[in-house]
């Protein structure tokens, strides 16, 4: 059982949250995070590029001299793969790298995830994170208050709120998202996870009670 300490904007504890990391995954999978992790990064790769064969690079098919009676080795077309300005020999073309994994893995490799980050005291829980307007100098105040600032970050509220989007939006390193966009990657990628309290309980809502029991 992990005993979570809840911090207001200032960084004052003002309560705890008890959690047992094995409620939201039972075991940590690292080939199960690794292969998720892999997929959502192959699906972020482009691959919009294309480069020429030796067919379709600017050159006569001519042959650059004759084969035999000049003590050179034989030689075709200056098109050739082998020679400067010559065409690629295994030419690059536009491809999707995307493919998916079962929607049930994904979403226990993002329990996971969750649960490395608790058992590795890396989860900063506070008590709300909300903004009547956008103010990126509150949202930076806050986050070296509470002992943030400088660090890879992952900013997670319970729902999408565009206020705390803008006013973090501009901070280097840091992303904010709504628990229904928290992936393995995403989490597992910054050094500190920050998460309100309605959150996490969020997150807690949603594992299937198979999982919970196990």
């Amino acid at each position: 059982m992990a005993s979570l300490n809840i911090l207001d904007r200032s960084g004052k504890k003002v309560g705890t949250y008890e959690i047992d990391p094995t409620e939201l995954a039972p075991r940590i999978n690292k080939q199960l995070l690794h292969d998720a992790v892999v997929m959502y990064q192959a699906n972020q790769r482009l691959g919009t590029f294309r480069t020429k064969s030796r067919a379709e690079v600017a050159g006569s098919t001519k042959k650059m001299y004759r084969q035999k009676g000049t003590g050179n080795a034989r030689a075709g077309s200056r098109r050739s793969p082998v020679r400067r300005g010559g065409g690629h020999a295994f030419a690059k073309r536009p491809r999707d790298f995307s493919y998916k994994l079962p929607r049930k893995a994904l979403q226990l490799a993002t329990r996971m995830a969750l649960a490395a980050k608790i058992k590795d005291n890396e989860l900063v829980l506070i008590d709300d994170l909300t903004f009547d307007m956008p103010k990126t100098k509150d949202m930076a105040a806050m986050l070296k208050a509470l002992g943030l600032a400088g660090n890879t970050l992952l900013v997670a509220t319970a729902d999408n709120s565009s206020n705390v989007y803008k006013s973090g939006r501009n901070i280097d390193q840091v992303e904010i998202t709504p628990v229904s966009g928290l992936n393995a990657l995403n989490v597992l990628r910054p050094k500190r996870v920050l998460m309100t309290k309605a959150a996490l309980d969020a997150v807690r809502a949603k594992v299937p009670k198979k999982a919970a029991a196990s």
